[in-house]
């Protein structure tokens, strides 16, 4: 398994240009095209100022494992576009990312849409399913939030 830094956190206002297009790179290589969901992937939500992006890289500055929080407008802190590069998949990197995104977010209410099977790591996590099951995008989700 390749070491890694720290987690690092950024908003978009100070990713520079080579590391937003890797970040990007992954989240389509893995959400478009390896779960085969074409949709937009650029919402419009990586710009803005309340949204932090959070990922791990291996020595060379290839990311391993991304995700970013949004903030809602009622105040919570929403987490998104959890991503885990294919060869570092099962490496530990996804709870890693996790408890730095957490620690980020603070005594925030928290919410996220988790793909289904994924369900157990959210509550390993302290999330709560809040919702009925959903499919989007041809694959099952759940809502799940934690409290503040």
């Amino acid at each position: 398994m390749p070491q890694t830094p720290g987690v690092s956190v950024a908003s978009f206002a100070d990713l520079d240009a080579r590391t937003f297009h890797n970040l990007l790179k992954l989240r389509i290589d893995v959400f478009v095209v390896e779960q085969a969901c074409p949709y937009p992937e650029l919402d419009g939500r990586d710009v803005e100022p309340g949204t932090r992006h959070l990922w791990l890289a291996a020595t060379d500055g290839a990311p391993l494992a991304y995700l970013r929080i949004l903030a809602d407008p009622d105040g919570a802190a929403r987490i998104g576009r959890v991503v885990v590069a294919p060869p570092a998949r099962r490496g530990g990197y996804a709870g890693r990312l996790m408890a730095a995104a957490l620690e980020v977010v603070g005594d925030r209410p928290c919410v996220l849409e988790a793909q289904s099977h994924l369900v157990g790591f959210y509550a390993r996590h302290g999330f709560t399913v809040s919702g009925p099951e959903y499919v989007e995008d041809g694959i099952p989700h759940t809502p799940m939030r934690r409290a503040a």
